[in-house]
């Protein structure tokens, strides 16, 4: 993934990346069946986010999606409302997705993007995403790919990611496929849902993180560093209103 594979959007959120997930993650410990990656169902809407949940304003992007804690059908969740802006809402943490491979969540998003496109980087928006974060480990690249990233910690002072994984809400790319980002091959967009058929309606997801590493970049993967929500309507221009609820990881 050298500097010159990326560009654009995908470059301000690669390297924002790098600064916020980098240094010092929480390490877990102890070994629960079950880590609580934001439990904002029990706190109360308009208050701060949780512990070690923080909002990312993108310098080079004017406008930024709105995140806040908000009652809705009975819960407090977060609400991301997008206007031709992208922002994220994040968390670092470190975590071993071999010992805690499956991620569940909820989320219900307002409406699809008219514009979006999985192939397209002028499509690359969507009303509702999470992203995985792995960490840089040398061990699990090649010399050749390791001299690429050392080239990128040399101009930007940190290594970036190693991957990531998008598991997105996509506006018409068939449920269920796996499409390398538009800007670079390091991050891996899946499909979980896609279309109107279930807009207004909350929808529960689980994944299998590790699989889906396996599957995406046929490798091992290393640490998870961190994981973060994200709502974008930067490159179309559209608007864009979604829902998040509590995010969790836990053991098979």
């Amino acid at each position: 993934m050298g500097p010159n594979r990326i560009k654009g959007k995908a470059a301000v959120i690669v390297w924002a990346l790098i600064v916020l997930f980098m240094p010092s993650p929480k390490v877990h410990a102890e070994s629960p069946s079950v880590i609580e990656m934001g439990r904002f169902s029990t706190e109360i809407a308009g208050d701060a986010f949780p512990g070690g949940w923080e909002t990312f304003d993108f310098k080079n992007i004017e406008r930024h999606t709105d995140y806040r804690l908000v009652e809705k059908d009975g819960q407090v969740v977060v609400k991301a409302v997008a206007d031709a802006s992208a922002s994220g809402l994040i968390r670092k943490i470190l975590i071993d997705p071999k010992e805690y491979p499956i991620v569940q969540w909820r989320w219900k998003v307002a409406n699809v993007l008219k514009k979006g496109n999985v192939h397209r980087k002028d499509g690359d928006d969507y009303p509702a995403r999470i992203y995985i974060v792995f960490r840089y480990d040398p061990e699990r690249l090649s010399f050749s790919e390791r001299i690429k990233y050392g080239t990128a910690k040399m101009l930007y002072g940190e290594y970036p990611p190693q991957a990531t994984l998008n598991y997105i809400w996509a506006s018409s790319a068939p449920k269920g496929s796996m499409v390398p980002n538009p800007y670079t091959d390091r991050a891996m967009m899946l499909v979980v849902e896609s279309g109107e058929e279930h807009v207004n309606k909350w929808v529960g997801e689980k994944r299998n993180i590790y699989a889906d590493y396996r599957k995406a970049f046929t490798a091992e993967p290393p640490m998870i560093s961190g994981v973060a929500i994200m709502t974008d309507t930067d490159n179309t221009g559209e608007t864009a209103i979604a829902y998040y609820g509590d995010i969790r990881f836990s053991k098979k």
